[in-house]
């Protein structure tokens, strides 16, 4: 049965009993995103009873709102009629606004079968949006990487210009969602401008600035103070001893190869538990909180630790 638009009984998505013909039938912008106001407010929850609403209560003074358009918009596309995307300004239907309990902007709410599904307020990154939305709807097959997503490969293939454009934009879309920033110092600090990561930091609220992901980002500007230069490393030769051994695994850990310079550190440790006043154990507490205690680094060697020690 094919589903139809309530203001001109248009079909909206493709016949089930044609599905070859489907991609020729995508919706059009215009039956996937509407304006919706006290003359079409009703046709809209009927028309929930057949395709779910996502209803963006928004206001032209906010600027959040103004963030979360275009990425509501674009994963209205992605689902090509899954679901449809009615856009209602408040501040033009301040009756309806009340009806339908907003208090504050932007307020996202999901509407199907008539009543309320769920909702969300704020201008959500698209990362989080995706989670959101597949509680209720399958991805489509041909889901692209979210900016998040590509960002954090180009940083991990070592593309550290774009992973900090991609950040940058991140940023400047959202502004308080603070891991952003968190992400764009330690692309900076890839980048070797240790003192722009540091400010960045410096300007976050005081729980973000003292919780894991940023100390995880001062750690490894320290780590990459601390470890040799080239020269220094090349001066070590073929020494095997726990000073040498150290500080190849500093430099490991400097460069971002992780898993290395921890198996190097704790080499250090089974051979020289005592080298520098326990010097291994304690870098090796240090990187682990820089990959952060999820990090699955974190939990291989933590385990290998404690092993190790006990």
């Amino acid at each position: 049965m094919s589903i139809v638009d309530p203001r001109n009984g248009a079909p909206l998505t493709a016949s089930q009993e044609s599905p070859s013909t489907s991609q020729e039938a995508a919706p059009s912008d215009e039956q996937l995103i509407i304006d919706v106001d006290r003359d079409n407010i009703q046709q809209l929850l009927e028309f929930s009873m057949q395709v779910p609403v996502l209803l963006d209560c928004w206001a032209p003074w906010c600027q959040p709102c103004k963030a979360l358009m275009p990425i509501l918009e674009k994963l209205t596309r992605e689902y090509r009629g899954t679901f449809i995307l009615a856009k209602l300004n408040i501040e033009e239907n301040q009756e309806i606004a009340a009806q339908l309990g907003v208090r504050s902007v932007p307020d996202v709410k999901l509407i199907s079968q008539g009543g309320l599904v769920d909702h969300f307020q704020g201008a959500l990154p698209e990362k989080e949006i995706r989670e959101w939305l597949s509680r209720y709807f399958p991805a489509p097959e041909d889901t692209p990487a979210s900016p998040e997503e590509q960002a954090a490969e180009a940083l991990a293939q070592g593309d550290t210009a774009t992973a900090r454009a991609l950040y940058e934009e991140l940023v400047q879309q959202n502004p308080e969602h603070y891991p952003y920033q968190v992400e764009l110092a330690r692309s900076l600090v890839a980048e070797g401008r240790s003192e722009e990561a540091l400010a960045l930091l410096d300007n976050l609220p005081p729980e973000e600035r003292d919780a894991a992901p940023a100390r995880g980002v001062r750690a490894s500007i320290e780590f990459r103070k601390e470890a040799p230069s080239d020269e220094e490393l090349a001066a070590l030769g073929d020494r095997d001893d726990s000073e040498a051994n150290f500080k190849r695994a500093l430099r490991q850990v400097a460069d971002g190869n992780y898993e290395a310079g921890l198996e190097g550190l704790l080499g250090v440790m089974r051979k020289d538990r005592s080298y520098g006043d326990d010097a291994a154990r304690l870098t090796l507490l240090r990187v682990f909180d820089a990959l952060g205690a999820d990090h699955p680094l974190t939990v291989t060697y933590r385990r290998k630790l404690f092993t190790l020690l006990y």
